[in-house]
């Protein structure tokens, strides 16, 4: 199952095609295992690391939301580069993979472009679909993991 159309998305003439599906581990539980390895010798602060990124994930996507929704592009970029280097730290593979792509999408917006709100709504429309359909299985793995 797929989480995104397999038609790509336009948006300022350009076709951005998603990338990632559950074909990506939504967890790599080697990351975990190799961070429970740094934390060493207090495996506790790897399931508080854990169970923080769990507590922030909603306000982490809400953040992303409000700023592709209200066009503000550094906003947009400030909390994609966040979701994507704490999902990344965790082992989150999809919803990093995901938020890596969006990044790269952010990127093609020219630096002196304001872009309207209702360009950046409509590529975030596309990603945030996909990060909220992932979200819910990833704090169910990690979940579990940290439980382990």
């Amino acid at each position: 199952m797929a989480f995104y159309s397999s038609a790509p998305t336009q948006w300022e003439g350009t076709a951005v095609e998603p990338q990632c599906d559950f074909l990506q581990p939504l967890v790599d539980p080697t990351v975990l295992r190799r961070l429970r390895a740094e934390l060493d010798p207090d495996e506790d602060y790897c399931r508080i690391f854990v169970r923080n990124y769990m507590e922030q994930l909603p306000s982490r996507i809400s953040r992303l939301r409000w700023a592709l929704r209200s066009g503000d592009l550094e906003a947009a970029m400030d909390a994609v580069l966040s979701l994507k280097t704490s999902s990344q730290m965790v082992g989150a593979c999809c919803l990093g993979g995901i938020a890596d792509e969006l990044e790269s999408a952010l990127k093609k917006f020219p630096d002196s472009a304001n872009p309207a709100s209702t360009t950046l709504s409509r590529l975030g429309s596309t990603f945030l679909r996909r990060i909220d359909q992932c979200s819910g299985g990833t704090v169910t793995c990690l979940t579990a993991a940290n439980a382990a």
